[in-house]
């Protein structure tokens, strides 16, 4: 049992491209299991790939995680600041002999694994130069050659380790792909720029990180950085291996199956708190009774590895979908108006100008009883601009509209509903009395009238509550003026 107060998780992506899905649902995980045990959740930005690394992508990721309510403690930590420890590490794995110079060419590499592949044997480096003599590294270096870093992997190894998620794991040496490069090439008096999984290690030290929560993806990664702990004398942390996910085809999800960024999702018209209420579910399964929404904060208050599924979570839109329309359901008119005002203003709504329509779609009441009337009906967000564009815009007539003004007695009894208008305040019984009055004046059936107001109103037969559209335009003028387009 970890004891209040000791945790410290970190989240550490690599500002090589925005925050993907699968990036942030281990954020998700490791915020819960810190809140939940009062611990610590930090961030670290491991930009030590320079070629790749952009700082538009760490805005992109710290935006995306602000946006998620998934707040970190301290300052992040940025990797490539660090290289002055990273190299301190390796000079201490070179002179306790754990870590060697290595000077296979390129071309000698390529030569080796085509060999294994022709051979149908897995990759790995044969450790050729592990134990080169003083002059066999000399006469390299008179070559121009210039070494790599390896760290020493024993091939009967045994590394063991109990994982919060998959129990005890263990994976022997010989499967660990042969002496793993730590540093990349450089001169053989200096250190070259450190690798990750050496990196990793020396960061999560000095970070005193209790417990690594990562994707499954990792795992090999996890049996290499536990020799490189014991290696430099630390303490390794517990970790915990989370299910990947996986597309509907049972794939790891990728760029390929199209919206994988949180920037997208949140462009599509998802809320942070659906977005991160399905993440839970990727992969946990709440206790009985609790439902599958829920916040994040409560979330925490139950959550454990032990009910993280070791099987891949398969991304499910129709559930993202129903979990988004409920956050919006709940939000009540005002939060939902809070939230679409945005979008709106985006869009140039309501349009300057001082005349009654766009003073009635300014006032913030007119727009929450918008949002009550939409607001039942939305899944995303963008529908909240979709559907409300008719009451700032005038729509074009849809076919089915337009022949339903030619239907006997629709333009009459809109003739006589139009001659019936107030000019002042319209309410829900009265509007309910001048359709009836109508329909009878022009005698035809209510029903008639009704489905051809509609069509004048939002240009299509169908939409929310009428009566409920049409006291919306008529505050703002323009149920007169749609109503005279079907004369």
């Amino acid at each position: 049992m970890t004891s209040a107060g000791a945790v410290r998780v970190r989240l550490a992506p690599s500002p090589t491209g925005t925050l993907h899905i699968g990036t942030a649902r281990t954020a998700v995980f490791n915020w819960l299991f810190a809140q939940h045990h009062g611990g610590r959740f930090l961030l670290r930005i491991e930009d030590t790939d320079r070629e790749r690394s952009r700082p538009e992508f760490t805005a992109n990721i710290l935006e995306g995680l602000r946006w998620l309510g998934l707040d970190w403690d301290g300052e992040p930590v940025i990797q490539s600041q660090r290289q002055e420890a990273h190299q301190a590490a390796i000079q201490q794995l070179l002179d306790s002999g754990h870590a060697y110079r290595c000077y296979a060419s390129e071309a000698e590499l390529t030569a080796m694994r085509e060999l294994q592949a022709a051979s149908k044997q897995a990759p790995r480096y044969d450790n050729r130069h592990r134990s080169l003599s003083p002059e066999q590294q000399q006469a390299f270096i008179a070559e121009g050659r210039e070494p790599v870093i390896r760290f020493r992997i024993d091939d009967g190894r045994s590394i063991g380790w109990n994982d919060l998620v998959r129990g005890a794991m263990r994976w022997a040496g010989a499967d660990l792909g042969g002496d793993m490069v730590i540093a990349r090439r450089a001169p053989a008096d200096r250190i070259g720029d450190p690798l990750y999984n050496l990196v990793v290690v020396v960061d999560d030290a000095a970070m005193a990180i209790s417990h690594v929560i990562r994707g499954e993806d990792h795992i090999a990664n996890t049996a290499k950085q536990l020799l490189l702990y014991e290696a430099l004398g630390l303490e390794p942390p517990v970790f915990a291996h989370t299910p990947l996910i996986l597309n509907q085809a049972g794939k790891k999800l990728s760029k390929r199956d199209g919206v994988t960024s949180i920037s997208d999702f949140q462009a599509m018209g998802y809320t942070a708190a659906a977005l991160a209420n399905y993440m839970t579910l990727l992969g946990w399964s709440p206790p009985e009774g609790m439902g599958e929404r829920f916040s994040l904060e409560e979330a925490a208050r139950v959550f454990g590895f032990e009910r993280v599924n070791r099987a891949g979570a398969r991304f499910d839109w129709d559930k993202l979908n129903w979990l988004n329309g409920q956050v919006l359901h709940e939000q009540g008119p005002e939060g939902l108006r809070q939230q679409l005002l945005p979008l709106w203003a985006a869009r140039g709504w309501p349009a300057p100008g001082h005349d009654q329509a766009a003073e009635a779609q300014a006032d913030p009441h007119w727009q929450r009883e918008l949002c009550a009337l939409i607001g039942p009906s939305l899944t995303l967000l963008q529908d909240g601009v979709e559907q409300a564009e008719p009451f700032f815009c005038l729509p074009p007539l849809q076919e089915a509209a337009s022949q339903q003004l030619e239907v006997p007695g629709a333009r009459q009894s809109l003739t006589a509903l139009e001659g019936l208008l107030p000019e002042g305040m319209l309410e829900a019984d009265q509007a309910q009395v001048l359709l009836t009055a109508a329909a009878k004046q022009a005698g035809v059936k209510k029903g008639v009238l009704m489905k051809s107001l509609r069509a004048v109103l939002l240009g299509s037969l169908q939409g929310p509550d009428l009566v409920a559209t049409w006291l919306l335009l008529h505050r703002s003028g323009e149920d007169r003026r749609r109503i005279s387009r079907g004369l």
